[in-house]
This record gives structure tokens, C-alpha cells and sequence, in this order.
């Protein structure tokens, strides 16, 4: 299993309700819940997340 490198997201709520991405393994970007560090995680390819932040961003 790659070792992610996660950070908190800019966009997180200060009343926990929070997520954290890592973008250090190439090709990949990797999502979990920061109160659930050791729960699921989501992975996507670093294209299909391009097109996620841009549409958040709106």
C-alpha cells in the first residue's frame, strides 16, 4: 500500500466535518475523512480529480 502524505483541505469546516487529500504518489490522489484516519479511502486518478476541484471551485 503507498504511503499518502495527507493534508487537511482548505475548505474544511471548523466544527470537524472535515477531509484530507494526499497528491504525493503519482498518477493518484487520495481522499479520507480527517476524523477517520484509519477508515476508508477513497482513491481517484489525478485527471478525474482535476475535473472534481474545478467544478468545486465554481
Amino acid at each position: 500500500m503507498p504511503q499518502f502524505e495527507f493534508a487537511k483541505s482548505s475548505h474544511s469546516s471548523g466544527n470537524g466535518e472535515c477531509v484530507e487529500v494526499a497528491r504525493n504518489i503519482p498518477g493518484t490522489v487520495a481522499v479520507r475523512d480527517s476524523k477517520d484516519v484509519d477508515g476508508p479511502i477513497l482513491r481517484v486518478v489525478s485527471s478525474a480529480w482535476a475535473v472534481f476541484a474545478v467544478h468545486m471551485g465554481r
